[in-house]
Protein backbone atom coordinates (compact mmCIF):
# COMPACT_ATOMS: atom_id res chain seq x y z
CA UNK A 1 0.00 0.00 0.00
CA UNK A 2 0.94 3.50 -1.01
CA UNK A 3 0.74 6.31 1.21
CA UNK A 4 1.57 9.87 0.55
CA UNK A 5 4.03 10.07 3.25
CA UNK A 6 6.95 7.45 2.00
CA UNK A 7 6.57 9.31 -1.50
CA UNK A 8 6.93 12.57 -0.24
CA UNK A 9 10.09 10.84 1.61
CA UNK A 10 11.17 9.04 -1.55
CA UNK A 11 11.35 12.17 -3.78
CA UNK A 12 12.98 14.04 -0.87
CA UNK A 13 16.47 12.80 -1.71
CA UNK A 14 17.78 14.95 -4.98
CA UNK A 15 19.33 11.72 -6.64
CA UNK A 16 15.99 9.62 -5.81
CA UNK A 17 13.93 12.58 -7.57
CA UNK A 18 16.07 12.99 -10.68
CA UNK A 19 16.04 9.39 -11.37
CA UNK A 20 12.02 9.04 -10.82
CA UNK A 21 12.11 11.94 -13.28
CA UNK A 22 14.47 10.20 -15.43
CA UNK A 23 12.26 7.31 -15.50
CA UNK A 24 8.81 9.65 -16.33
CA UNK A 25 10.33 9.85 -19.75
CA UNK A 26 10.85 6.63 -20.69
CA UNK A 27 11.80 2.45 -18.35
CA UNK A 28 15.54 1.87 -17.81
CA UNK A 29 18.18 -0.55 -16.61
CA UNK A 30 20.25 0.26 -13.02
CA UNK A 31 23.06 0.66 -16.00
CA UNK A 32 21.49 3.00 -18.15
CA UNK A 33 20.65 5.42 -14.83
CA UNK A 34 24.24 5.41 -13.56
CA UNK A 35 25.69 6.58 -16.35
CA UNK A 36 23.28 9.52 -16.65
CA UNK A 37 23.89 10.51 -13.11
CA UNK A 38 26.99 11.03 -11.10
CA UNK A 39 26.56 8.04 -8.58
CA UNK A 40 27.84 4.49 -8.45
CA UNK A 41 25.33 1.54 -9.91
CA UNK A 42 24.90 0.18 -6.36
CA UNK A 43 24.07 3.99 -5.58
CA UNK A 44 21.57 3.81 -8.44
CA UNK A 45 20.27 0.15 -6.96
CA UNK A 46 19.63 1.63 -3.57
CA UNK A 47 17.92 4.65 -4.30
CA UNK A 48 15.32 2.19 -6.47
CA UNK A 49 14.89 0.34 -3.45
CA UNK A 50 13.79 3.26 -1.80
CA UNK A 51 11.16 4.41 -4.76
CA UNK A 52 10.05 0.70 -5.09
CA UNK A 53 9.64 0.90 -1.37
CA UNK A 54 7.37 3.97 -1.52
CA UNK A 55 5.41 2.30 -4.71
CA UNK A 56 6.43 4.92 -7.02
CA UNK A 57 8.60 2.27 -9.51
CA UNK A 58 8.06 -1.18 -10.97
CA UNK A 59 10.73 -3.58 -12.56
CA UNK A 60 10.17 -6.28 -14.57
CA UNK A 61 12.95 -8.78 -16.60
CA UNK A 62 14.54 -7.80 -19.45
CA UNK A 63 16.98 -10.71 -20.10
CA UNK A 64 19.32 -9.87 -17.50
CA UNK A 65 18.70 -6.86 -16.92
CA UNK A 66 15.74 -5.36 -14.60
CA UNK A 67 14.12 -2.43 -16.17
CA UNK A 68 12.42 0.08 -13.93
CA UNK A 69 9.33 2.52 -15.07
CA UNK A 70 7.20 4.56 -13.14
CA UNK A 71 4.03 3.02 -11.55
CA UNK A 72 0.91 5.04 -12.08
CA UNK A 73 -0.12 3.85 -8.89
CA UNK A 74 2.59 5.51 -6.84
CA UNK A 75 1.86 9.04 -9.18
CA UNK A 76 -1.74 8.81 -8.11
CA UNK A 77 -1.60 8.62 -4.30
CA UNK A 78 0.57 11.73 -4.60
CA UNK A 79 -1.42 13.66 -7.09
CA UNK A 80 -4.46 12.43 -4.83
CA UNK A 81 -2.82 14.18 -1.96
CA UNK A 82 -2.18 17.53 -3.11
CA UNK A 83 -5.50 17.18 -4.80
CA UNK A 84 -7.11 17.56 -1.81
CA UNK A 85 -5.22 21.20 -1.15
CA UNK A 86 -6.18 22.47 -4.68
CA UNK A 87 -10.11 21.39 -3.61
CA UNK A 88 -9.53 22.87 -0.58
CA UNK A 89 -8.22 26.13 -2.05
CA UNK A 90 -10.98 26.52 -4.88
CA UNK A 91 -13.53 26.42 -1.65
CA UNK A 92 -12.35 29.07 0.25
CA UNK A 93 -11.83 31.19 -2.97
CA UNK A 94 -15.31 30.34 -4.22
CA UNK A 95 -16.58 31.35 -0.69
CA UNK A 96 -14.61 34.56 -0.42
CA UNK A 97 -15.54 35.36 -3.78
CA UNK A 98 -19.27 35.37 -3.09
CA UNK A 99 -19.16 36.86 0.05
CA UNK A 100 -20.66 40.94 -0.78
CA UNK A 101 -17.85 43.48 -1.18
CA UNK A 102 -18.19 45.84 1.74
CA UNK A 103 -17.25 49.69 0.98
CA UNK A 104 -15.47 51.37 3.40
CA UNK A 105 -16.33 54.64 4.39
Amino acid sequence: MTNHAAVLTALADPTRRAIFERLARSPGAVGELARELPVSRPAVSQHLKVLKSAGLVTDHAAGTRRVYSVDPAGVAVIRDYFEQFWQQSLARFRAAASQPIQEET
